[in-house]
């Protein structure tokens, strides 16, 4: 291997990624404007999958010369339309959106800790106690319900004093 390619081959391929990251991200910023606010929304797990792989696809399209701008943005726009149906879709029947979304999970109810809901969703008993912490509580006695949101937040209902 030749020392010098290792950190420069040259300016055409730095010319190309300036040239073709700037209208790959003017691409990129234009469809999720066109996706709507829920593109850019707090993040459930399935809406997190899709933004790795916008960004592996944006990745993709900057450093590998063999991806014309054209096919990157194609694919851009194929993972953003395809987002927007599948939020249509599980706006539009429960049934689509038990399959792509997960449901809340009770995790503690009046003081007392739900194992089996903390186990099934892997979360300890000290992270449990830090979200209720982090929520002004002292530990579960304090908390009337515990949630693990769909999109992976935990909410704390104070218990009555």
């Amino acid at each position: 291997m030749n020392w010098e390619e290792m950190f420069f081959q040259g300016w055409e391929g730095i010319v190309r990624t300036l040239v073709v990251g700037a209208l790959a991200y003017v691409t990129l910023v234009v469809f999720l404007r066109i996706s709507g606010k829920r593109s850019l929304a707090k993040l459930n797990a399935f809406d997190l999958v899709v933004t790795v792989a916008l960004g592996s696809t944006l990745s993709a399209i900057l450093l590998q010369e063999s991806i014309a701008l054209a096919e990157g943005a194609v694919a851009l726009g194929l993972l953003i339309f395809l987002q927007y149906c599948v939020t249509f879709l599980s706006v539009r029947s429960r049934g689509f959106a038990g399959l792509i979304r997960s449901e809340p999970a009770l995790l503690a109810r009046n003081g007392e800790f739900c194992d089996a809901a903390l186990r099934k969703a892997r979360l300890t008993r000290d992270e449990a106690v830090s979200a209720i912490r982090a929520s002004g509580g002292r530990d579960v006695a304090d908390v009337q319900t515990l949630i693990l949101e769909s999109d992976g937040t935990i909410s704390v209902q104070p218990g009555r004093p």
